[in-house]
């Protein structure tokens, strides 16, 4: 009863504050990868934590989300990375480097969703709406710091060129006779080799599950998650884990929301369009012995 009473209070509190409110919240973003699950079953431990170590830069990010009343921006902290020369990246790892955005501007009030991308070397402003989600609170409740949080969870429709949730494409069809199965298992074995992206696919819902709290009365969170009565603190979307881990509020110096204005504008279906075609472009390149690296040119 006593938190039962806390909620309501805390979210009757939620219009009085929320555009007064302002402040910055950094987060620890997490992947987990099933390297198993990707054909490294035969792999020595220490080549799969060579391999992981690689990945690490990818994998592990710390996000910093500046909001002030309806306004937010989210960007990943900048650091010095050794050993980057800038030079272009072909194949996989351009789209790898392409799966994480640039700055990510959301107007709560109007349902404005700007996000800066890049993409096999050429930028991009995404003009979108915010996606708002059909949340679903719950009454559990748990604290994330000094905070007090509450459950909340959503689906999600994925976009099929989004690669950043992509995972190993499942066995399809029962088993056959020896013979045939033999025959069948070294096509598959051929078809990967000759197009690597034949063995993912990218699910088409994820089940959402955020951690809010009414404290901070902003409708906002990390990315372009929000709508719910109070700032989102954790996240947990498939294999992905983002914890807020410090907030600031109301910092004397202000805070300061700027609209991101760089690369050639597009909208969200134009830019999911241009990917598709790339990616269709890169997986003939492998077919044909190119190894995806980096196209035939063409614009």
């Amino acid at each position: 009863m006593k938190n039962l009473l806390f909620i309501a209070i805390a979210l009757a509190s939620f219009s009085l504050g929320a555009q007064n409110v302002s402040g910055k919240a950094y987060y620890e973003s997490k992947t987990t990868v099933d390297m198993d699950g990707f054909g490294a079953a035969d792999m020595s431990d220490e080549i799969k934590k060579r391999i992981m170590a690689r990945m690490k830069s990818e994998l592990e990010k710390t996000f910093i989300l500046s909001f002030s009343g309806d306004e937010s921006s989210y960007k990943e902290e900048e650091k010095l990375e050794a050993g980057n020369t800038g030079g272009g990246r072909g194949g996989f790892r351009a789209i790898m480097g392409s799966l994480t955005p640039g700055v990510q501007y959301k107007d709560v009030s109007s349902n404005e969703l700007l996000e800066e991308r890049e993409f096999f070397g050429k930028e991009f402003l995404i003009r979108d709406t915010i996606a708002n989600l059909d949340w679903q609170v719950t009454k559990e409740q748990k604290m994330i710091g000094e905070y007090f949080a509450i459950k909340a969870t959503a689906m999600k429709q994925m976009d099929e060129t989004d690669f950043s949730f992509a995972r190993r494409r499942g066995p399809r069809g029962g088993r056959g006779d020896d013979a045939a199965e033999k025959k069948k298992e070294d096509s598959i074995a051929k078809a990967k080799a000759a197009d690597p992206l034949s063995q993912i696919e990218v699910p088409k819902e994820v089940v959402v599950t955020a951690w809010f709290t009414p404290q901070i009365p902003v409708k906002n969170g990390p990315g372009e998650y929000g709508g719910l009565p109070g700032l989102i603190l954790e996240l947990n979307i498939d294999r992905q884990t983002i914890l807020c881990s410090k907030i600031v509020v109301n910092p004397t110096d202000g805070i300061d929301i700027k609209k991101p204005s760089k690369g050639k504008e597009v909208t969200r279906e134009e830019y999911n369009k241009i990917v598709k075609e790339k990616t269709e472009e890169m997986r003939e390149n492998f077919r044909g012995g190119g190894g995806g690296r980096g196209g035939r040119g063409r614009n």
